[in-house]
């Protein structure tokens, strides 16, 4: 591994501050400064796995919304 993606890996920032990161780039709405401190601060493995775990919950969510409209009748 190279010295900077272990420096990278070896950042602190929690895995809580990593998930709300994710969250907020998945509405697409963050300010460059926030983006520099997350770029500073989080575990790139983090990231990773706040992605999966943030693509899943998305996905979860429109299955369930779209079997709660079907079921309802409204979409026939």
């Amino acid at each position: 591994m190279s010295d900077g993606l272990k420096d990278a890996v070896q950042r602190k920032g929690s895995f809580v501050q990593t998930m709300r990161a994710v969250a907020w780039s998945f509405f697409g709405v963050r300010k460059s400064r926030d983006y520099e401190h997350d770029v500073a601060q989080l575990n790139p493995v983090h990231v990773v796995i706040a992605g999966v775990i943030g693509a899943a919950v998305f996905i979860g969510v429109l299955v369930l919304v779209v079997n709660w409209i079907i079921a309802s009748g409204v979409a026939k």
